[in-house]
């Protein structure tokens, strides 16, 4: 991980940037291991399809993420054998979500 990975953190996040890197490693970790799909909906907007097997770890690393970073809402919803992680963000932090969109597709191609 380079020192670039963080650049795009905005000054509103809580976690402590030594955390910082270990909490990039798990999003990668969930990309690599579990993204199906992403698709954008809108610039605020994301929606990642994922294995159902990775709930439990999408629903407590976004449940960390909510408490250090406020201005995300995700949302977990599944039907026919997909989870759908929604991920939005308000105008002002469209380029936190476009950071991990590119974080998201280099993951799924890893």
């Amino acid at each position: 991980m380079s020192s670039d990975d963080q650049t795009w953190v905005p000054e509103a996040c809580t976690l402590p940037s030594v955390q910082r890197p270990l909490r990039l490693a798990e999003f990668d970790d969930l990309f690599a291991t579990a993204l199906r799909e992403q698709q954008r909906l809108s610039p605020t907007h994301l929606r990642w399809c994922l294995d159902p097997a990775a709930e439990t770890t999408a629903r407590d690393l976004t449940a960390r993420e909510s408490s250090c970073c406020s201005f995300f809402s995700f949302t977990l919803a599944g039907d026919a054998g997909v989870l759908r992680l929604d991920v939005q963000v308000p105008a002002a932090h469209v380029e936190v979500l476009d950071a991990l969109a590119q974080r998201a597709a280099a993951g799924m191609t890893a």
